[in-house]
């Protein structure tokens, strides 16, 4: 099992910046990969951007690209969403997930096995 705790919502105005956090903990050496996912209202849960544990190898959403980066630290087993230029229609509640299996996709929400509560962020206009 793996348990995920996100940090680091809030709300903030459009053009700031947001760093959300994701702590591992419980078997964190089974985890392959991990990703941050959105989720608006009234709407279906959207991927964002992914990590491989390992290699670090990375994929980002269209719509977040050269705005969002994700990284990770595997001494502090945490990873992290650095958000800029924040827009309103980034606003959702945003999910940490992993997955301890290998998959060649990224951005399908069903691949990963394990998720956090999720952290709001409001981006207001």
């Amino acid at each position: 099992q793996v348990a995920l705790v996100e940090s680091g919502g809030g709300l903030v105005q459009a053009g700031a910046s947001l760093r959300l956090n994701c702590a591992p903990s419980g078997r964190t050496g089974s985890i392959h990969a991990m990703g941050w996912f959105r989720q608006a209202p009234r709407e279906e849960r959207k991927f964002v951007a992914a990590i491989t544990w390992g290699r670090g190898d990375t994929a980002y959403a269209d719509s977040v690209k050269g705005r969002f980066t994700i990284s990770r630290d595997n001494a502090k087993n945490t990873v992290y969403l650095q958000m800029n230029s924040l827009k309103p229609e980034d606003t959702a509640v945003y999910y940490c997930a992993a997955r301890t299996y290998f998959s060649p996709t990224f951005s399908s929400a069903p691949t990963y096995n394990f998720w956090g509560q999720g952290t709001q962020v409001t981006v207001s206009s």
